[in-house]
Formats: structure tokens, sequence, C-alpha cells
């Protein structure tokens, strides 16, 4: 987890956001990571990261088992042509997947519609691959973030 976090913040504009008791976020985000292309350092508003790590369950979102020690999951938004490679169907196809595997590339549980994919302790198999999608994701993103407000600027 922290190789991913760390290969994340190394890139330009990279923003990583890892909520602790004491900050502004509920705890139920504390110990995750939230990532954002942010080139003047602040969480984005009305924008999603384009990548998070999650260390336990969430309300709703129960079928990783995150909650025994050690697991965690990365999830990525990775569009809908990289979700059809990666996963072999449409996003929304919704086909009946074991989410409790790891190092496995899968469908977002629950945003995998949205073209979001995840991998539950990403290993030998999976790392590669996680860093590599979650670089063209801060592309993307920075993409995105310079349609909207030009190249070098900022959101203000």
């Amino acid at each position: 987890m922290e190789q991913i976090i760390a290969t994340v913040r190394s890139l330009d504009g990279a923003l990583v956001v890892l909520p602790a008791p004491g900050g502004d976020f509920p705890e139920l985000a504390w110990g995750d990571a939230f990532f954002y292309y942010a080139p003047d350092g602040r969480v984005p508003r009305n924008v999603q990261p384009y990548g998070t790590i999650v260390t336990k369950n969430y309300p709703g979102d129960e079928a990783s088992d995150l909650d025994p020690p050690g697991r965690w999951r990365v999830n990525v938004h990775v569009g809908r042509a990289a979700f059809r490679q990666l996963t072999g169907e449409e996003p929304g196809d919704g086909r009946p997947r074991d989410h409790t595997a790891a190092d496995s590339v899968l469908p977002h549980p629950l945003y995998g519609a949205l073209g979001w994919v995840s991998v539950v302790n990403p290993g030998g198999k999976t790392t590669d691959t996680v860093v590599r999608l979650l670089r063209g994701a801060h592309v993307a993103a920075r993409t995105r973030f310079e349609r909207r407000h030009g190249p070098g600027r900022s959101p203000d």
C-alpha cells in the first residue's frame, strides 16, 4: 500500500489525501487514501478522486470483505475502454464476481458501471497493472482539469 501511495505522490500535480484523527474528514475515512490531480495542492471541489485505497468495509460496500486485518482495496477510475480490456465486459454488465479475491483486477463492486476497477491486496500479478492504471487515471484527471481551467492554471 505504501509503495502505491508513494508512486502516486511522485506524479506531477498529484494530491494524496490521507484522512487521520484530528483532521477535517469523517472517522470512517481514517486510514484510507484519496488520489486527485490538484496542482495547487488543495482538494478540488466538485471533483471525485481518480483513485482510492480503502482499508475497511464502508456501509453498503462490504463485498470485498475488507474488515479482517491486512485486507485493503485499490480502486481506480479507468473509463469504459480500459474497463472492457481489463474485465472482458461492458461497464454495468454486473456479472457475478468473487469480490473477495485478492490480487485480481475486477469491476468495482459498486462503481463498476461507471468505469471503476478494483484490486484487493495487489500482489505479484497486479501491482504493476495497478500502478499503470493509476498513472493513466492521473493523466486523464489532468486532461479534464486542463480542459476546464486551461493548462497550468489554478481552479480559482
